[in-house]
């Protein structure tokens, strides 16, 4: 989502990993950020900077054992009959 042009969802959508698996809490425990300011970034209007999306998703990768992988695929061009 955030490579695909839609930053607003895929800030809810971290938001909603983060709530689901280690906290917020523990977000900010690990992170040294304060839990509100971690909500607040991840809101549909937050504006995280990379540095601090780049330490969550270190967080995150860590904390679930999870390696993140991005892949890009060739846009199909779409014709037009006339």
């Amino acid at each position: 989502m955030f490579l695909d042009g839609e930053p607003d969802v895929a800030r809810l959508l971290l938001r909603d990993l983060v709530n689901e698996t280690i906290g917020f809490e523990r977000l900010a425990a690990v992170t040294g950020k304060p839990s509100k300011s971690l909500h607040r970034m991840l809101s549909a209007k937050g504006n995280p900077t990379m540095d601090n999306l780049t330490l969550i998703f270190g967080v995150l990768r860590r904390e679930l054992g999870v390696e993140i992988q991005v892949q890009t695929v060739a846009k199909q061009s779409t014709l037009i009959a006339s």
